[in-house]
């Protein structure tokens, strides 16, 4: 076995942290009401690991990626992505933060329904400064042979992995996964988390990927717990399992 696949069956213990998250706290108001939806989360996430988050809806998992991915500002604390106070950022950083440096996957594919898998993803890399092309990014999510396909012509774990494509074309360095099986069956949640699972290998994007599916934990170098906006528990897995061996 080579190192580098040693590190990363281990986990990239001895990697740089790309992210720094301090005291995070995000608190939204509703009329009179409001909501501390995070209560002072430390965490930091490594280059090139894949980390899944794990706990009940309403526990903050959304709300920590949303900053993490610069969708959403904090109330208080710090989120430092290679050195960089992302607390601090306005909204024109903030968007080539999420232009250049982040892809994200949600629960619901987000095609649009008159464009090809191909014309999807070349949306994104033609924005991008240093993109692979459409077609290299769907052969990583073996959809070589449904380029040319519209997305009502494709299954629901098809068109999230073409989603999975035009995440990663732009070449970012983190890929933010809310819930990418929510709405898929477990045979179609497998191929999903086998092509998310290979980019992080193949490609060394550091991911995070959010889930109340504990099984789906068994796949991450390690896994981190929340309950009531706070990480409760972190674990790292001396043995992963392969995507093609988790059962629900």
């Amino acid at each position: 076995m080579k190192a580098a696949d040693r590190e990363l069956e281990t986990g990239p213990a001895t990697a740089e942290a790309l992210f720094e998250v301090r005291e995070l706290t995000k608190v939204y108001l509703m009329g009179e009401v409001s909501i501390q939806a995070l209560r002072g989360v430390d965490l930091r996430l490594l280059s090139g690991e894949l980390a899944v988050l794990l706990g009940a809806s309403g526990c903050g998992k959304s709300t920590l990626l949303n900053i993490l991915g610069g969708l959403d500002v904090a109330t208080g604390g710090t989120v430092l992505y290679r050195g960089r106070d992302l607390t601090r950022a306005g909204d024109r950083e903030l968007t080539r933060y999420r232009r250049y440096e982040v892809g994200f996957v949600f629960q619901f594919y987000n095609m649009i329904p008159s464009l090809t898998a191909r014309e999807n993803v070349a949306v994104v890399t033609e924005i991008a400064t240093d993109p692979m092309s459409p077609e290299e990014a769907l052969a990583l999510v073996d959809l070589e042979d449904r380029m040319d396909h519209f997305p009502s012509q494709l299954s629901g774990g098809q068109q999230q992995r073409v989603a999975i494509a035009r995440a990663i074309a732009k070449r970012p360095a983190v890929l933010l996964c809310d819930e990418p099986t929510g709405a898929l069956d477990s045979k179609t949640s497998v191929s999903v988390l086998q092509a998310i699972e290979d980019i992080n290998r193949r490609l060394g994007t550091t991911t995070a990927l959010i889930t109340h599916n504990e099984v789906i934990g068994e796949m991450a170098h390690r896994v981190i717990r929340m309950s009531d906006g706070r990480i409760v528990d972190e674990r790292v897995n001396s043995h992963r399992r392969p995507p093609s061996e988790l059962h629900w």
